[in-house]
């Protein structure tokens, strides 16, 4: 008997494993994976603009972190066309080139201008998210927030292309995805009346897609998209 006493006394304390999730899970990413958020992303709404270097130990010192995880998120970096390495004297933030400017457009045009005709008839689905990116884009505009109206202009593109239900199309137009956002801050800065420009031909655009104009949402994308040359040459410096 005094043996299951002793045994019952001592079963509460059998539960060791925490109630609390690991520590790990509750960690920050790691310190590269920091830097190369921390790098891209002041490229992209131009707080680095093209031009400017940027040297390991800054970049360093700004995050936080030691020169290792610099030099791996630089290399990232490098890869994907955002900057320049130069060996002891730092990383260059490639300014928008004509030619990009040109590659993108035409690429834009030849994949969103069918986009936009799949996109008739419209379900109602898609409807209801353009007009909800649309109020979004307004409000953010509102708000002077050029980095994340340009995300929600780029969004609205985006779903009607995703709409076209070709995920070939779908993943090529992604990998514009961080020229645009940088040329679209960029016009967006030189050209602040441009800003409600654009909602109000994505407003146009919307209108076609919902009269079911198919050449109509067409001719709307390519005047909207063929405007982006014009506007970010004056920015290639």
């Amino acid at each position: 008997m005094r043996a299951c006493c002793i045994y019952a006394v001592r079963m509460p304390a059998a539960p060791s494993a925490p109630v609390q999730p690991p520590t790990s899970s509750l960690k920050r990413p790691p310190a590269a994976e920091r830097v190369y958020t921390h790098i891209k992303e002041a490229v992209l709404d131009r707080r680095y603009e093209g031009g400017t270097l940027l040297t390991e130990g800054d970049l360093a010192d700004a995050v936080g972190v030691s020169r290792t995880p610099v030099r791996e998120a630089l290399l990232r970096l490098e890869v994907e066309g955002l900057i320049k390495l130069y060996p002891k004297k730092g990383a260059l933030v490639l300014a928008v080139s004509a030619q990009e400017i040109k590659d993108v457009v035409e690429t834009r045009l030849l994949v969103e201008e069918f986009a936009a005709r799949k996109a008739v008839p419209a379900s109602p689905q898609l409807i209801a998210r353009l007009e909800q990116l649309l109020e979004e884009q307004r409000q953010l505009a509102e708000d002077g927030d050029l980095a994340e109206v340009a995300v929600k202009d780029r969004c609205f593109h985006a779903e009607i292309v995703k709409n076209a239900g070709n995920e070939i199309l779908s993943r090529l137009y992604d990998q514009l995805r961080d020229r645009q956002l940088r040329m679209g801050v960029a016009v967006m800065e030189a050209h602040p009346g441009r800003i409600e420009a654009n909602i109000t031909e994505h407003g146009e655009l919307l209108e076609a897609i919902r009269a079911g104009d198919a050449d109509g949402a067409a001719l709307v994308v390519r005047r909207h998209v063929s405007r982006v040359r014009v506007l970010v040459r004056g920015e290639d410096r």
